[in-house]
C-alpha cells in the first residue's frame, strides 16, 4: 500500500470527507484494523480564499507549491490537491515537484467516460464553472460541458463560500442546486449527467435527491487514489 499525501484545508469541511473516504476504502479492501497510510499537509484556507477572490493566483501557488514540497520531504507515493478550483494552478507547480498528481478532474473524466456520460452539468465555484482550465480536460475525454447562466453561478459561489465551506447544510440551498439542475435539463434534453466540481457539493447533494447521474468529484479522486495506492506497477 503506497502513501498518500492530501493538500486539505480547502475547506476542512471536505477535507474530512476525503481522509473518511480513504480510510472506508483500505478497510473495505483489507478488513481488519488496516486504515490507509496518509500524511496530511492542511493550509489556512483564509488567506488562499482571499487570493483567489483579488485574482492573485501566482501567489497562491506559492502555498500550495510549499505544502507539495513538504510532502515529498515526507516521502509520500502521489498527492491529492483536495480541492477542485485550485487545480487551477496546477501547471505553475508541477515543474518544481517530482511527485506526481492525481489531477481531480482526469478522475472525474475517467469515470464519466466509463458510464458513457458525453454532456455534464458543471457545478463549482464561479472559477471552475466560468474558466476552461477544468473544462478543457473534460473536452480532451470529449465530454461537453455545460455551466448555469451568471446568476446561478453567484448563488452557487456564495452557497460554497458562505455555507458549505463553514459547515452550514441547508435545505433550502439544496432545492436551489437541484432547480438549478432541472432548469439547465429542460432547456437541453441532451444533457445525461452532473458533475459535483466543488469538493464540498457532495455534503449538500446526494444521489438520492437527483434524478440524473451525479458524478461526487471528492468520490472520484478517492477512487483513483485508491486505485493508485494498491497497484503494483
Amino acid at each position: 500500500m503506497k502513501t498518500i499525501g492530501l493538500i486539505g484545508g480547502m475547506s476542512w469541511e471536505s477535507t474530512q470527507s476525503y481522509y473518511t473516504l480513504l480510510n472506508e476504502g483500505v478497510k473495505a479492501k483489507l478488513g481488519g484494523l488496516h486504515s490507509a497510510k496518509i500524511i496530511l499537509h492542511s493550509v489556512d484556507f483564509e488567506p488562499i480564499e482571499r487570493f483567489q477572490r483579488e485574482g492573485k493566483w501566482e501567489e497562491a501557488a506559492l502555498v500550495i507549491q510549499e505544502a507539495a514540497l513538504s510532502l515529498e520531504r515526507a516521502g509520500v507515493d502521489f498527492i491529492l490537491l483536495c480541492t477542485n478550483t485550485m487545480h487551477k494552478i496546477l501547471p505553475l507547480i508541477t515543474p518544481q515537484i517530482k511527485t506526481p498528481f492525481i489531477h481531480i478532474a482526469e478522475a472525474t473524466a475517467k469515470a464519466l467516460n466509463a458510464q458513457g456520460a458525453h454532456k455534464a452539468i458543471l457545478l463549482g465555484t464561479k472559477f471552475t464553472m466560468q474558466e476552461t482550465f477544468y473544462a478543457d480536460v473534460l473536452k480532451a475525454h470529449h465530454i461537453d460541458v455545460v455551466i448555469p447562466d451568471a446568476k446561478a453561478i453567484e448563488i452557487i459561489n456564495q452557497i460554497i463560500f458562505q455555507e458549505l465551506c463553514i459547515g452550514q447544510i441547508k435545505t433550502t440551498s439544496k432545492e436551489i442546486f437541484l432547480k438549478i439542475i432541472d432548469d439547465l435539463k429542460c432547456h437541453d434534453e441532451q444533457i445525461d449527467s452532473v458533475i459535483l466540481g466543488c469538493t464540498e457539493i457532495g455534503l449538500l447533494v446526494d444521489q438520492k435527491s437527483a434524478y440524473l447521474p451525479l458524478f461526487d468529484t471528492t468520490v472520484l479522486h478517492v477512487k483513483e487514489a485508491l486505485n493508485r495506492s494498491f497497484c503494483t506497477l
